[in-house]
């Protein structure tokens, strides 16, 4: 399967025999979609028998990312992605907005806002974002290293 789909540019090149796999939904722009998107992404790592400190930091993330799409944009919708490639699990979530610049980190913040990217700065290897293009909204990503847990069969692509 080649890396990089609509969410997920490729942006690492890929070892012969490197297995991908990805899993992407979408949910409603909902709170509500928040913990649905909890139980997505914990099923699916469990599936894949990623180890469960990566599984519980993934889901933190998703639950974060998915929180921030619903919260600060007016999308009437959210995609999430995860892929996993070798030992990197990479999580993209989509949303419709347009506000420039994207995300930013709140350091120094008092209120409740802006302190989810802090956890998804502190537990992840990198994160970023970008336009989705077509001016379709912005995709956040989020990147995780993980054990060399066996990797079941390959998933369908998005």
């Amino acid at each position: 399967m080649a890396p990089g789909s609509a969410l997920i540019p490729r942006l690492m090149d890929l070892s012969p025999g490197t297995e991908t796999l990805r899993y992407c939904f979408a949910l409603p722009a909902h709170p509500e979609s928040v913990a649905g998107a909890r139980e997505r992404t914990r099923a699916r790592l469990d599936a894949w028998k990623l180890g469960h400190d990566a599984r519980d930091a993934a889901v933190l993330i998703v639950s974060e990312l998915v929180t921030n799409a619903v919260v600060h944009t007016a999308s009437t919708r959210v995609v999430c992605e995860l892929s996993r490639i070798g030992r990197r699990l990479r999580i993209a979530v989509q949303d419709q907005g347009h506000q420039p610049g994207g995300p930013r980190l709140r350091r120094s913040s008092d209120d409740e806002h802006g302190r989810g990217l802090l956890l998804v700065d502190a537990m992840s290897s990198a994160w970023g974002s970008h336009d989705a293009g077509n001016a379709s909204g912005r995709i956040v990503w989020a990147e995780l290293t993980h054990g060399a847990e066996q990797l079941p069969g390959t998933e369908q692509p998005c």
